[in-house]
Formats: C-alpha cells, structure tokens, sequence
C-alpha cells in the first residue's frame, strides 16, 4: 500500500513510518495540511493517516476538502481525542476510521488494509480514464486526454 501519514508529532510520524516501512508499505509523510495538500496534489495514496492537530488547522479540514474535491482515498483519523462527540466529527468530515492515542502499530496496519481492501476498485479521485477518454464524476465533463 502506497500511504500518507499527516502527522505534526516527528516521533509518532516515524513511529509509524518505520513500522509500516518494515512491513512492505510504502510511506510518504506530511507535518501540516499545507504539506499533506502539496503531495496529495502529486501521488495517488491507498490510504491516509490524519491526524487533526496540525500547525495550520484541524486534519478535519482536509479530510472535508478531500471529499467535497470528490476523492474516495480511505481516511483513517488518528487523535487524541476520545470523547463521542469529536469521533462522531470524524467520521462527518468523511473519515471512514478513527483510532484513538496511543494505539498499538498492529492495529493501525490492520485498520488500513481493511480500509484499503474496502476501497478496491474505487476510483481514487473524480476522474475516471479510459484509453483517451476521461470522466470527471464532480464535473460530469467528458473529454479526450489533453483536451478540455
């Protein structure tokens, strides 16, 4: 599985990264949704782990933007916060798991090969392509590649 970590905490971020890594996946990491944007804009992920403290906003924002932008990439929410209320945030944001600090590494790969595994087949953004042909499902604009 190809994953983004979006973590501002640099010891759990490579925590997790290594852990992962050793695992066979491969891990791409961002400490802020500025730098989670600049690679989303880039790479296509299986999965992504989001944290919602960040230096520049709640992870929630992103996971919103991500959904309203029409990308089903699975959002795993990995937090501090525990109460029902800030789960159920979560998962209103267009996270499709939350997993509360601290947490065993086992458990997090688990919860992102299910994730990952739910997701197969899905498109991974709002384009879908065929040969030449393109398909924007947030647009519903169809055109030939390198057209508009």
């Amino acid at each position: 599985m190809h994953l983004l970590i979006i973590e501002d905490d640099r010891t759990i971020a490579e925590n997790i990264y290594d852990y992962l890594e050793a695992r066979g996946h491969q891990c791409d990491y961002a400490g802020s949704i500025a730098a989670a944007s600049a690679l989303l804009a880039g790479a296509l992920f299986d999965a992504l782990v989001l944290d919602r403290n960040l230096p520049d906003g709640d992870g929630l924002t992103l996971a919103r933007r991500l959904r309203t932008e029409g990308r089903a990439t699975p959002i795993l929410v990995l937090t501090a916060r525990d109460a029902l209320e800030d789960k159920l945030l979560g998962f209103e944001a267009g996270g499709d798991d939350y997993l509360v600090k601290p947490f065993a590494l086992q458990e997090l790969e688990v919860r992102l090969l299910a994730l990952a595994r739910r997701n197969a087949g899905r498109p991974a953004g709002p384009q879908l392509q065929h040969g030449a042909l393109a398909f924007n499902t947030a647009t519903q604009a169809l055109h030939l590649q390198g057209r508009r």
